[in-house]
């Protein structure tokens, strides 16, 4: 199989501004098919910039909207890569990826796992995706796992790609510079994390690593770049520069997956029937034991006065004693509420994840104290 030839496309997109990003994509396509690219990759959110907030609804494209399918077309006989803010007939804001082949959208990958800690609030503005699969490329005949940023820093994501038979892991990134520290050429250990993931997963799924970082600044949030590709092997194929916008142009051997596969069968060993078996396993155990350590609230008193001022039961065991509110004389005995007991008692009495119909009584109250 012949080498295949790839753009790095580490562009600054400009926040917000829809249009110009959608022009830049153009221009690097057209100079990609100059190097007679076969394939064109964008950073995550690349016509949009990434720290939008509040402007998400305002870019927000369908996954027909005629400026993605001008893309496409745009692309002509290579394939591309391009991220987005996908809007869905629900009105749910997504951050997307989308596969640009044959002039026209063969596969859109939703982010799911979504950040929410230190500088990251992402779940605040947009819904998290809900599959991962991989793609066929008919032109490069190669099956594509497309992933976006976080997505990578979850173990699941690379595996199950690998499993679904991805032969080459596409990350698209927004990454910005953050860990300082002495232990590369940077001083980021956000760079040095990075390429610690890229040549884990290429080895451990015998697959090539293709991560497209963007560069520039929203807010003031800086971004680093260092974009690379990653061989089955391990070993970098190549690695662009940091912080420097433009097009990096490389190529990968697809005949060197066959030979790290045959040499490392990681994927033939692996059993996914086992993992699923251990997977309902613990997540049954972990519902039983969150329904154990769930704690019932206090008994409560019931809201209509009781017709005794003294405590009367048939059974030799105290009830429990709580203040009331009906009665200024002292504390009132409430007792343990029973199937058909009043809806405060009953509420109080019932577990916390039974559904609210549930907690009602369905009949005659018949709380006794």
């Amino acid at each position: 199989m012949p080498p295949l030839r790839l753009a790095l496309a580490q562009i600054a997109p400009r926040l917000g501004a829809l249009e110009a990003n959608l022009a830049r994509h153009h221009e690097l396509l057209a100079e990609a098919r100059e190097h007679e690219a076969d394939l064109v990759v964008f950073p995550e959110l690349g016509l949009t910039g990434y720290l939008l907030q509040d402007l998400n609804a305002e870019v927000a494209m369908r996954r027909n909207d005629p400026r993605l399918l001008e893309l496409a077309a745009a692309a002509g006989d290579m394939s591309a890569v391009v991220s987005f803010v996908e809007e869905s007939s629900d009105h749910k804001l997504f951050i997307s990826a989308a596969l640009l082949e044959n002039q026209a959208i063969r596969h859109v990958h939703r982010k799911v796992f979504l950040p929410t800690y230190g500088l990251f609030d992402e779940r605040r503005f947009f819904a998290p995706g809900s599959t991962i699969r991989a793609a066929n490329s008919e032109r490069l005949d190669l099956r594509l796992g497309i992933s976006v940023c976080e997505d990578f820093w979850h173990l699941a994501t690379p595996q199950l790609l690998a499993l679904d038979g991805a032969q080459v892991l596409i990350n698209v990134s927004s990454s910005p510079g953050r860990d300082v520290a002495a232990i590369n050429e940077l001083g980021l250990g956000t760079a040095e994390s990075w390429r610690s993931l890229n040549r884990t997963y290429a080895q451990l799924t015998t697959s090539y690593v293709i991560f497209v970082n963007r560069v520039g600044v929203d807010e003031s949030i800086t971004f680093w770049g260092g974009s690379e590709v990653v061989g089955p092997d391990g070993d970098t194929v190549f690695r662009a520069p940091t912080h420097d916008e433009g097009l990096y142009v490389t190529h990968i051997q697809p005949a060197q997956i066959r030979r790290e596969r045959i040499a490392s069968p990681l994927l033939r060993d692996e059993r996914p029937e086992v993992v699923i078996r251990q997977l309902d396993q613990i997540i049954g155990e972990r519902l039983e034991r969150n329904a154990r350590s769930a704690k019932r609230p206090l008994p409560r008193p019931c809201p209509r006065p009781r017709p005794s001022s003294s405590p009367t039961s048939s059974s030799s065991t105290p009830l429990p004693r709580v203040a009331s509110s009906a009665s200024s004389s002292g504390p009132s005995w409430h007792k343990p509420a029973s199937a058909r007991s009043c809806s405060v008692c009953r509420a109080a009495s019932t577990p916390p994840w039974w559904p609210f119909s549930q907690r009602k009584p369905s009949g005659p109250s018949t709380c006794s104290r």
